[in-house]
This record gives C-alpha cells, structure tokens and sequence, in this order.
C-alpha cells in the first residue's frame, strides 16, 4: 500500500505509469505528495474505485491494466467534462491526451450577493468564451479563481488549491493550479475551444 507522504522507488514506478497513461502529473520524482494523490484520485474515479488515493491492489490492478477513459468528441482539441466520474479530459481528435481530477457543483444551496442559489454544473455543449490569465475574484463573492476559462455565463474551469476527490463547487469545475497552468501554456485552450459536459 502506498499513500501520500511515501517516497522511493515503488512511487516513482507508480508516477511513471499515471504519466505514461496520461494521468496529469508533472513529473515523477518518487515523491506521494498532493499532485500524485491528485492523480490517483483520477485514475480511481476512471476505474470505478473507491477514491481514498491510496495505491492498494485494485489501484495497482487498474494501472496494470492501463485503465483509461474515452473520449466522446471525435475531432478537434475539445475539453470534456465527466461530472459522474469528477473528471477533466482533455482531447485531440478523439484522443483523451490528459486525465484530470475535477471538482464540481456540489448540488446544494447556498446564498449569493443576498440571492439563493443551486451549486450545479450545467450539461451540454459549449466553447470557450472569456478567459483571465490570472488570479480572478468571483463577482458572486465566491472566492478566487485561476486562470479561469468560462464556458458558460459564470460558469468556468479555473484552478484552485482545493480540489476533492468529490463535488464541492458553487458549480465551476475546479482543477489543480499546475493543471490549468498546463491548459494554458502547454496544451492550449483558446478562445472558442468546444467545452462538452456531461
């Protein structure tokens, strides 16, 4: 069993898989921290696991096996949204090139700027519409956002320095900083990008 805060070979070995199976994580360093607990937690909600970030048997199974997601667009760079599987794909002409963790609207109520609200994620299909190439504060005074990348209204892919393994979101979908620094810099998401949730 490996966990968070582990170091050596065996992690390393893990690491170079999750890459190789184009689980975002930056580096293998040998080193459990939080951006390889961030893709574990992607791995298992890909497989259908218990998402306790732990690498046990059927997480060790599942990279065996070389448990990958599949696209749903089939041309085109396009961003996918898995709202049951709290997942960030990002796809090349039907290619699932990266696999994020993702964190969603959470489903409950809440109050904004004196108005009730519904945390939830809107399905459907959209593109990319605005973008802010930095640290945003919500006009809802919801709190800060990174770099975020609107695809509908308010609703965004941003980064954020909390990104649970489960829906916790007023409804934008969060991503670890270092991931959307890879949409943005490495990957690219421009404006008019198609951005499918589901």
């Amino acid at each position: 069993m490996l966990e968070r805060g582990d170091e050596g070979a065996e992690v390393l070995a893990v690491q170079e898989r999750l890459i190789e199976l184009g689980y975002f994580l930056r580096r293998a360093d040998g080193d459990f921290g939080p951006a390889t607990q961030q893709a574990v937690w992607a791995l298992q909600k890909a497989a259908g696991l218990a998402r306790d970030g732990l690498v046990g048997p059927a997480t060790r199974a599942a990279l065996d096996a070389g448990t990958r997601p599949s696209a749903r667009t089939t041309s085109g760079r396009a961003i996918e949204i898995d709202l049951d599987r709290q997942l960030v794909l990002a796809v090349d002409d039907g290619v699932v090139t990266r696999v994020v963790n993702a964190s969603s609207g959470n489903g409950e109520r809440y109050v904004a700027l004196g108005r009730p609200q519904r945390a939830y994620t809107p399905t459907g299909d959209y593109t990319v519409v605005r973008q802010i190439n930095g640290m945003h504060e919500s006009t809802l005074e919801l709190g800060s956002m990174y770099r975020p990348k609107y695809f509908r209204g308010g609703w965004a892919v941003h980064g954020s320095t909390s990104i649970p393994p489960w829906p916790a979101s007023h409804g934008c979908v969060r991503v670890s900083n270092a991931a959307m620094d890879w949409i943005w810099d490495t990957w690219g998401a421009p404006l008019g990008t198609p951005v499918v949730v589901y």
